[in-house]
């Protein structure tokens, strides 16, 4: 009884707190939080899905909630980074007066405008709102946060100029508006006017990867200001770099690159004497080199591609002590290289490909020892000298001296890569295979599922990516920053984007289990994006971009929430009818057992349906017993295992009737759940068409999950273009692969009812049979696109780093584009015969860097497959790899549909079959035979060629799941 009357004075507290508020015009006190913060906090709950299981207690401040921190009933900090929350922010957030740090970055599902009352929050030091998918303006009520010391705005979608009022900011520190499309140009102050020449606090000017347009002003800079970071790259900015910037004596990074700068260069940029990265590449600079003479803490130096005045290798260039990093591409220099260059101490890449250096190029045993890469590509050189000791890549590729002398030497080949990337050292972990979706961690040697993220630093003064000493400091700054267990940290596959930003993806792993808890993901990700954490010196700015983290098997927190309350009272008031019907069902119980003999789902319906639907829809597929799939494999024989992944194992195996078929098991504790199982099924179960593998049964008994597909015999295509398999891919066999693939990809987007998009493009997802005709496979994260036309999904990021489409990953807006993305980076594999990434290097940028199409193969000798260059047409593979680079644009409205890409894709093989038969049949009336390597297509390529109808759509399809052939 006591608790009963306890429950009713909290109710009757509440109904009176609020009839004197109503009444009386007093503030609410809801538990030990003040009535408005509470109100403001639901109505941000109201509009916010995904929001921690602890906002469902009774009081924000008493409970507490998590990200709420609370200072005499008043809320003062709220922290929701990384939590996957969708939706939009509630204007009533300007009710949370006391507010003093608003943090609700990499939360890409939250969308809308920012509220214009947020600059009601009169007390707020800290806004922190990156990586989400703000749209519309800034709003030019921020100017009123005049406490304000961090303003952080970066990758959103942000429209429209930077507002004036930001210049009343007196107290700003950090200003990062960069990667949305604001326009415009840069406001100055003017009468009474504020502008960004006003921020004399401001550390960090990151404007960068916007459309901002322009000249710089010249007001813009002034002794008075203490700016360490300009960051004004990828815009549109136009007029000559002002010379007032060179007064900001503090300035330690200047990128200007990458946009439609002219005129000289300021004649005292010399000045910044405590510089340490200078980019002016891609601009329209003319007249004379700068003279850097004394600027001796430069480490990285990149001036290329511009129209200054020849010149010969500047003297001051061989005086740079500390410099580890110069690019001076594109033409400007002549003469002969000085010997002292190779000398300096720290000096690690040197790219100066295509200039007109000439003369003898002198790389002793005194060349410093540090050096990594020397890149002379296209220059005039005619002479060498190597000492015995060369453990730095060296490329004199398009020389003189690579017609003569050094023909045949690795000097004169293009490398197929530079250096290694720095990955974590997992040794002595010994050979452990973790389930599909956890990690090995490096401290424990366990599996876990590690809270992922990637670290992206836009100034690093080095290119080299596999200094471990350097990469081995960076973990033990993170863990130890953080807090975290000694090696939890781990770095892998660091590569340098479009950008020549470093993208360093990094897991953080449990100390104990193997989840994160919610406040520990909250902590990690506020901590890294509030910029609490400081990199080691040469890493430069950097943002954190998370991908979400569902936790699972975490206790969800109880209390006496409203809807608790009103539970409780009615779960008392029904207790006898519940008793009731506990009798009832017992009486039924044995009916359902017998149902169940004859149902093959009822399992499913009973265990699975929360959350996940009914059974499975399926149609024109077999339902399985254990024992079937036992007889059918030989009880699982090993002998008959083809292939294992992180989802379980595949085995060879043989129906009654005779026919193979490749049976995929779960092993037991498999990541994938009943809802990818269901879908998996449903969606093969579905639909058909002849590139997609189709679904002959499954099995959901006895706690196995199982599926039986048709034999695909030849593997994946990511194994043949490995070389795994001894299969040979010549291009035109490539190209029809590709068609192949996209047939399929469209039949999906386009004729699948209700339309489908794959989510996990990539070449070990495309099966070869026993011709090489391609299918595509495993369609466990494919979603259906029912939403009424709007051809997007809301839904968390899944797929494969390397293949994922950069818009997805930062909007959470899955489309059929996000398909294209992928498949136009598989069609860069068939022309490489590389992974997306390897060992630091993504094969979009690498492609992109390389193309010229003023030479032979397109400019892509380094990177293209040695195996096919003899045999590929010039003119077929500047097509594939320009439609490859359409689909890999970074935004989606540029990318062709998959229909438009099957169609370019059948005009390239059509065009290759018609050179084929022109250079037959000039070979066969010179009296030379047409010889070739058999292959198990020869006679289906070259005997017969391909009818018009394998340029259509066919009418039947089928899907498939991937695991890894042994």
């Amino acid at each position: 009884m006591g608790f009963f009357f306890q429950l009713i004075m909290v109710v009757w507290s509440c109904f009176a707190a609020l009839f004197l508020s109503i009444t009386c015009h007093l503030p609410v006190v809801l538990g030990d939080t003040y009535g408005e913060d509470a109100a403001a906090l639901i109505a941000l709950k109201n509009d916010l899905q995904n929001t921690p299981a602890s906002w469902e207690k009774y009081d924000p401040c008493g409970a507490p909630w998590d990200g709420i921190t609370c200072n005499n009933g008043r809320v003062v900090t709220l922290t929701l980074a990384s939590m996957n929350l969708k939706g939009t922010v509630a204007s009533d957030i300007g009710s949370l007066t006391q507010l003093q740090f608003l943090d609700l970055s990499n939360n890409p599902g939250i969308s809308g405008q920012i509220p214009q009352n947020i600059g009601n929050l009169l007390n707020l030091t800290r806004l922190m709102l990156l990586t989400c998918s703000f749209t519309g303006p800034i709003p030019l009520t921020i100017g009123n946060l005049a406490q304000l010391v961090y303003l952080d705005l970066n990758s959103n979608k942000l429209t429209g100029n930077i507002p004036a009022s930001l210049g009343r900011l007196s107290n700003l520190y950090w200003l990062d508006i960069s990667n949305n499309t604001l326009t415009g140009t840069l406001p100055v102050s003017k009468g009474n006017s504020p502008g960004l020449d006003n921020l004399l606090k401001a550390k960090h000017f990151h404007f960068n990867k916007n459309k901002l347009s322009g000249s710089i002003p010249v007001e813009l800079f002034s002794s008075s200001m203490v700016l360490i970071h300009i960051l004004f790259d990828d815009n549109q900015f136009t007029g000559q770099i002002p010379s007032t910037v060179c007064l900001v004596k503090s300035l330690e990074v200047l990128r200007l690159d990458r946009n439609s700068l002219n005129g000289s260069v300021p004649s005292n940029l010399n000045n910044l004497t405590g510089i340490i990265e200078l980019n002016l590449a891609g601009n329209k600079l003319t007249g004379t080199l700068p003279n850097l003479t004394g600027v001796t803490t430069l480490n990285y130096l990149d001036l290329s591609n511009n129209s200054f005045d020849p010149s010969p290798i500047p003297s001051w260039l061989t005086t740079m002590q500390s410099l580890t990093t110069l690019v001076m591409e594109g033409g400007v220099l002549q003469g002969p290289i000085p010997r002292s260059l190779f000398s300096l101490p720290s000096l690690e890449i040197l790219k100066l490909k295509n200039n007109r250096i000439n003369g003898t190029l002198s790389l002793d045993n005194d060349t410093n020892r540090q050096l990594l890469l020397v890149d002379f590509e296209s220059n005039q050189i005619s002479s060498v000298t190597v000492g015995l000791v060369t453990s730095y890549t060296l490329i004199l590729y398009g020389n003189p001296i690579c017609v003569s002398d050094l023909a045949n030497t690795r000097y004169c080949q293009l490398p197929t890569q530079v250096s290694d990337s720095y990955s974590t050292n997992l040794t002595s972990c010994g050979n452990i295979t973790c389930p599909q979706g956890q990690k090995l961690s490096p401290q424990s040697c366990e599996c876990s599922y590690p809270f992922e993220g990637l670290l992206i630093f836009r100034a690093p003064a080095f290119q080299d990516i596999s200094n471990s000493s350097r990469f081995t400091g960076l973990e033990y700054q993170l863990w130890t920053n953080l807090s975290l267990a000694p090696h939890s940290v781990y770095l892998s596959n660091l590569y340098f984007d479009v950008n020549d930003y470093l993208v360093a993806p990094v897991d953080f792993f449990p100390s104990n289990g193997i989840y994160l808890n919610q406040s520990e993901i909250l902590r990690i990700s506020s901590y890294l994006t509030n910029q609490s954490f400081k990199p080691p010196s040469g890493f430069g700015p950097y943002y954190f971009v998370s991908l979400p983290y569902i936790q699972q098997g975490a206790s969800q927190a109880k209390s006496f929430s409203s809807s608790a309350i009103i539970g409780i009272v009615v779960g008392c008031s029904v207790l006898v009818i519940l008793l009731f019907l506990l009798g009832f069902y017992a009486l039924k119980y044995r009916k359902r057992a017998k149902e169940a003999a004859l149902n093959p789902f009822e399992t499913w319906t009973r265990v699975h349906s929360k959350g996940h639907g009914d059974a499975p829809q399926v149609k024109g597929v077999r339902w399985f017993s254990f024992n079937d799939a036992k007889k059918y494999t030989n009880n699982f024989f090993e002998g008959n295992e083809i292939g294992a992944g992180g989802y379980g194992k595949v085995y060879k195996g043989t129906l009654p009737s005779g026919q193979i078929v490749a049976i995929k098991r779960a092993q037991k504790g498999s990541t994938q759940g009943a809802h990818e199982f269901k879908t998996e099924i449903e969606l093969l179960s579905r639909v058909h068409h002849k590139n997609l593998v189709s679904l002959l049964g499954f099995c959901f008994d006895q706690g196995e999950q199982i599926l039986i597909y048709e034999f695909i015999s030849n593997g994946t295509l990511g194994e043949s273009l490995s070389g795994r398999t001894g299969i040979w891919l010549d291009w035109k066999r490539r190209v029809k692969i590709a068609l192949d693939s996209a047939r399929g990809l469209a039949y999906l987007h386009e004729l699948a009812d209700p339309p489908i998009i794959h989510r996990d493009v990539k070449s070990t997802n495309i099966l070869l049979d026993e011709d090489l005709n391609a299918k595509v496979a495993d369609f466990g994260l494919s979603k259906l696109i029912d939403d009424e036309g709007t051809g997007h999904v809301s839904t968390q990021v899944k797929g494969t780093l390397g293949y994922l489409d950069p818009e997805y990953y930062m909007t959470q807006q899955l489309t059929y584009k996000s398909d294209v993305y992928s498949f136009g980076v598989v069609m860069l594999e068939l022309v490489t015969a590389k992974p997306p990434i390897q060992r630091g290097r993504y094969v979009v940028r690498e492609v992109k860097a390389a193309i010229d199409k003023t030479k032979e193969f397109y400019g892509l000798e380094e990177i293209l497959d040695p195996t096919i260059r003899g045999e590929t047409s010039l003119v077929s593979l500047q097509k594939f790899v320009g439609l490859a680079l359409q689909c890999t644009e970074e935004l989606a409205s540029k990318r062709p549909s998959m229909n438009e890409v099957v169609k370019e894709i059948e005009a390239i093989l059509q065009n290759e079959q018609f050179n084929e038969r022109r250079s037959a049949s000039a070979s066969t009336n010179l009296g030379i035979p047409v010889q070739g390597i058999h292959q198990p297509y020869d006679e289906q390529i070259s005997g017969k060629g391909f009818s018009s109808d394998e340029f259509k759509y066919s009418g039947a399809y089928a899907f498939t799941s991937h695991v890894e052939p042994k």
